[in-house]
């Protein structure tokens, strides 16, 4: 006969009691926490294809407006001749005779002052679809002068020299986008610059028609350069003396080279920026004159890079960064109030709460092309806090917690949101607010009988 009491109380299913207790709901949030990871890689795919998509239109808007701009000149190019001799000896009577022959090559004299004012007037209306590339108009005037041209350092005999031979020659990178008339003004006298086909495959070569130097003479010269030009100007200080000044409607320049603007003259404002550079030929390792070629000088340049600080795919890339964390956090969150207020919260609940989270980062990306960062990061953060929120109230039937979870969520947001716009104390900000979090984990869970769970 079976007992009665052993039928009213069964004995429990320790595979059932296993899965209700917390330590079960904890390893299979966590495994969902892991398992989220895979949409949010793939929102990670998706911003750097944004971003290699708008790197490609920036890419082919420079090349029909213009490039990168890298300058250097004037020089003065005077002819020479030098002589090669040839002994033929007579194969019948072996008497031999000697044939002169002249070679024509060329020498080089850089400026001994290099005055260039620039002006950068950066162009808001280029936009290619969602993109609106950095590009800029250039107008740069140049002034200054040769004189104590001296052959007798490149010991070349005064004699040989081609005096009426002379001409100017000036190297520069984007040739199609240069918009002035190309006009050098030398002692009052101006020359037209036409384009020379040379062996330089970075440089173009810039070169006048030939005219008279009178040896002893100083040479003054003025010309202007206009481009449509992106991403760059930068200069050679050929001149024994060079000074450079630039202006720009830019407030983001990034100074670079191997010369560095003068700090006590340099200003940065939110209109634009200013910067000075003085240069002496003692500042540089490389002459003043040279015969036959140029070497290459490209590594002793100057100048200004135009940049966007971070762009709004850097952004982004950065906030999806913090997604790992934002999902551990917001599911500790529920996980410790669903503990605290003894309510049930499933695992399907859990995976429609991450994937809210992961929704977040695909509306920042979409409406961050059509809009700043800051108003996209504040929709968005909205939208998917106020969602939870009403989830959160379905789920706990109360409001209690569900405005806790809230307002957990709108510092988290504005935690990360703050990090995203520091550069220098980013780590230092984030590793004091991580810091906090896990303090403020620790004080609530404090009370918590893991044991009996």
């Amino acid at each position: 006969m079976e007992n009665p009491i052993q039928n009213q109380n069964p004995t429990p299913n320790p595979k059932s009691a296993f899965l209700q207790s917390n330590t079960a709901k904890m390893i299979m949030v966590g495994v969902l926490t892991l398992f989220l990871l895979i949409p949010l890689n793939l929102v990670q795919n998706l911003i750097r294809e944004r971003s290699e998509r708008k790197n490609e239109t920036t890419l082919n808007v420079n090349q029909t407006w213009g490039s990168q701009i890298h300058f250097y000149g004037p020089i003065l190019q005077i002819p020479y001749k030098t002589y090669t001799e040839t002994v033929i000896v007579d194969a019948i009577t072996k008497e031999k005779t000697t044939q002169k022959k002249a070679i024509i090559q060329q020498a080089f004299f850089f400026p001994d002052d290099l005055h260039n004012t620039t002006t950068i007037e950066k162009v808001d209306d280029i936009n290619r679809g969602l993109y609106n590339p950095i590009v800029f108009k250039a107008n740069m005037k140049f002034n200054g002068s040769f004189q104590n041209i001296n052959f007798n350092k490149l010991n070349i005999n005064t004699e040989d020299v081609l005096w009426d031979k002379a001409s100017i020659i000036i190297k520069t990178t984007n040739l199609k986008s240069i918009k002035s008339d190309l006009k050098i003004g030398v002692n009052e006298t101006y020359y037209s610059l036409e384009s020379k086909t040379n062996e330089d495959d970075y440089f173009g070569t810039l070169e006048t028609d030939a005219f008279t130097y009178n040896p002893g003479q100083k040479m003054d010269f003025n010309f202007n350069m206009n481009y449509n030009g992106s991403n760059s100007v930068q200069f050679i200080p050929i001149g024994k003396t060079t000074t450079t000044n630039i202006n720009a409607n830019w407030n983001s320049p990034n100074f670079i080279g191997s010369f560095a603007a003068n700090n006590s003259t340099k200003k940065i404002t939110n209109q634009g920026f200013h910067a000075d550079w003085k240069i002496l030929h003692i500042n540089r390792p490389f002459s003043q004159q040279y015969t036959n070629k140029i070497p290459k000088l490209t590594n002793y340049s100057y100048g200004v890079k135009l940049i966007e600080t971070v762009d709004e795919y850097q952004q982004n890339e950065r906030a999806s960064k913090y997604g790992f964390l934002v999902i551990g956090l917001t599911f500790l969150i529920f996980f410790l109030i669903q503990t605290i207020s003894k309510k049930s919260i499933h695992i399907f609940q859990y995976t429609m709460i991450g994937l809210a989270l992961i929704m977040f980062y695909t509306l920042l990306i979409s409406i961050t092309e059509h809009s700043s960062f800051t108003i996209a990061y504040a929709v968005a953060a909205s939208a998917v806090i106020i969602m939870l929120l009403l989830y959160s109230i379905s789920v706990l039937k109360e409001k209690k917690f569900p405005l806790l979870i809230g307002a957990s969520l709108t510092v988290l947001y504005s935690f990360i949101f703050v990090i995203i716009q520091l550069e220098n104390y980013a780590l230092l900000v984030g590793s004091i607010g991580l810091f906090l979090i896990l303090g403020a984990v620790m004080y609530f869970s404090r009370k918590i009988d893991w044991g009996n769970n």
